[in-house]
């Protein structure tokens, strides 16, 4: 063998070596913050120094970074304004409220000065995306350090961010500092903000903010300096030495989250309960008569909601989360949350639930929410209706009829687009918002009657326990089902996710074993590429013809109750896709599970033959769980 060739071999052994090693890599890039803010409560301005740590762990060379820069979205003329005032179906909160700001009530970001490492840095203001040219590329491995400062203007609350909000909170401080774009796998995420979701990228957090000493202030991270700041911070005991000046320069660290949220007002009343193992929680809301009660009711709720939280999908990480009265809606944060508080306690418990969860389901996964929003606003809405199921004493069979009902309002609308849609680029807020919450919690809502509810409940732990930090996308998501359940699932996700297609499946036909009825629809289903025979019939038995109506298929429970003598007695018939190479567990549901033969996703009728007597039987019904998504159910059952 000569050089060359051993050459050639070493080379594309290392090669593949190479891609394999990056295949199985999933890396994610870090940054380190410290900011100091000086707040002007009158003028509604700030003034920052940013000391930003980027750590490349890509295995690319960058020559650009990309910042976030949302508060230049609330400007007449901006994306968001336009966007908003030209959507069919706009938010009412937003609508063309923009473009009639004032310029004393606009939002902006003016960056005063940029170094890399010292050294002045080109960059440019593309509307809320701030675009730099590195002066040295940041290699693969490499650290890279940029110092920043800049003067910002707070809009009057408009979506999420601003001061005077609709209840009064002088300052809803969120998406308010120039932050860095998350690059990954795909690449820059560097999308305008028009008031969707969000990506971020995982670090430390360090902020200092200066304001008027009268002012109390909550959100992520845990204050470093409760001695100095008192308001309820200081723990028992300790002396709070109160500062005669007339700011107070408020302190906070957090670590491993992906954004920092504040809010601030002279007026909060501020509440700390306890989960336990370390967690304290914070309340702080305003003062009001109709619904102060409501605010010490909910509290004792809200740790119950940690504690269950906790034993059924994964540990809280953090020492601390705000609950904080503010924004214009409710909207998740890393260790906070920001929701209008004029509520009745219903209503404020399941907000307060919802944004809770997203902290399961968004800050500690962190994935693209703008790609994947049902990911986020989906399996936070399905987890959230169990948490509500548990907190409510209901103990209910089924406690996501919302959830379906909006899906179900979805797929008859005409305007339902595939949830692959990025976020931004929906037609209308209709189905974006529809595709993300409903059709969101469905897919979690019918893995469920897949795989079987034991098995999905260890999947949906497992999914934490390895998913954790990482930025899991929906191939990761599903993966970890398959692993836990055994089957294939990939079917699955590419129908649900990547199509609109339905699910409609009916009970054709009933008949005896013995006879052969004309009216059956297995008289028009001769052709073996359309009709399916499931198991053998006996002379007595029962022939039960399936049909399916719509573009998805899906694995059936047939549930067959029928009287033997003077017993009731109910069995389940399962009907596994092929495709899916396995069946659900057993989950005693409905009786006893019997597994049938395959049905092939290419042929429209199945015939299921079973051993009772026709005059046995008093009802078949194609999954009275009601967890399979079927949009007309009003032909799923047969009775006597």
């Amino acid at each position: 063998m000569t050089h060359k060739s051993i050459w050639l071999i070493v080379f594309f052994l290392l090669f593949n070596i190479s891609i394999t090693w990056s295949q199985q890599q999933r890396w994610q890039q870090k940054v380190e913050y410290d900011m100091d803010i000086l707040v002007d409560v009158k003028k509604h301005q700030l003034k920052g120094t940013q000391r930003l740590v980027y750590y490349n762990n890509s295995n690319e060379e960058l020559t650009k970074v990309f910042y976030h820069l949302y508060f230049n979205a609330f400007q007449p003329n901006s994306m968001m304004d336009v966007r908003s005032r030209t959507i069919q179906d706009a938010d009412p909160r937003v609508g063309s409220k923009i473009f009639h700001l004032e310029d004393e009530e606009i939002g902006y970001h003016k960056i005063i000065s940029l170094k890399q490492n010292g050294e002045d840095v080109k960059f440019e203001v593309v509307g809320t995306i701030l675009e730099v040219s590195l002066n040295s590329p940041i290699k693969a491995g490499d650290t890279s350090v940029f110092d920043m400062q800049f003067h910002s203007q707070v809009p009057q609350q408009t979506r999420r961010s601003g001061w005077n909000n609709a209840e009064g909170i002088e300052f809803s401080m969120s998406q308010w500092y120039p932050k860095m774009c998350e690059y990954d796998y795909q690449g820059w995420h560097s999308n305008p903000y028009v008031g969707r979701e969000f990506h971020g990228v995982w670090g430390d957090f360090e902020v200092k903010i200066t304001i008027d000493k009268n002012y109390i202030l909550g959100g992520t991270g845990v204050l470093q300096n409760p001695e100095e700041i008192g308001h309820g911070y200081e723990p028992k005991g300790m002396e709070v030495n109160y500062n005669e000046n007339q700011n107070l320069t408020w302190h906070f660290k957090a670590e491993n989250v992906h954004d920092f949220v504040w809010a601030a007002d002279p007026d909060y009343i501020h509440d700390i309960k306890e989960v336990g193992d370390g967690i304290i929680l914070h309340f702080l809301y305003q003062e009001n008569e109709e619904y102060k009660d409501v605010w010490k009711r909910v509290q004792n709720k809200t740790v119950d909601a940690f504690k269950f939280i906790q034993n059924r999908y994964g540990k809280y990480p953090y020492p601390q989360y705000s609950i904080i009265q503010a924004g214009d809606g409710g909207m998740e944060y890393p260790m906070a949350t920001l929701i209008t508080g004029k509520r009745v306690f219903k209503s404020l418990l399941g907000v307060i639930i919802h944004e809770v969860m997203h902290t399961w389901y968004q800050m500690l996964m962190g994935s693209n929410e703008s790609l994947y929003a049902w990911m986020d606003e989906g399996f936070t809405s399905y987890t959230s209706n169990v948490v509500s199921d548990y907190l409510y004493d209901k103990n209910s069979s089924f406690p996501h009829n919302g959830s379906y009902r909006g899906y179900y309002y979805l797929a008859n609308s005409g305007v339902e687009e595939p949830m692959t849609t990025h976020a931004d680029h929906f037609k209308t807020n209709f189905a974006y918002g529809q595709a993300a919450y409903s059709k969101g919690a469905v897919f979690l809502g019918q893995l469920n009657y897949i795989v079987g509810e034991n098995v999905f409940d260890k999947g949906m732990l497992r999914y934490y326990n390895e998913w954790c930090y990482k930025h899991p996308n929906p191939n990761d998501f599903i993966r970890v089902m398959e692993k836990e359940s055994g089957l294939e699932l990939d079917w699955y996700k590419e129908y649900w996710v990547n199509t609109t297609h339905k699910i409609d499946y009916s009970i054709a036909d009933v008949v005896s074993g013995n006879k052969a009825s004309k009216d059956s629809i297995v008289v028009t289903a001769k052709d073996e590429n359309y009709y399916i025979q499931g198991g053998k019939v006996e002379k007595n038995g029962t022939r039960i013809y399936i049909e399916k109506k719509a573009g998805m298929p899906m694995p059936l429970d047939i549930v067959v109750t029928y009287t033997q003598g003077k017993s009731t007695k109910i069995i389940t018939y399962n009907i596994p896709l092929e495709i899916m190479r396995g069946n659900k567990k057993d989950e005693l549901k409905y009786g006893l599970q019997i597994v049938m033969p395959d049905w092939k996703w290419t042929h429209k009728v199945y015939e299921l033959n079973i051993n009772i007597p026709l005059k046995w039987i008093d009802k078949i019904e194609i999954d009275p769980s009601l967890r399979l998504a079927d949009v007309d159910r009003d032909n799923n059952v047969w009775a006597k």
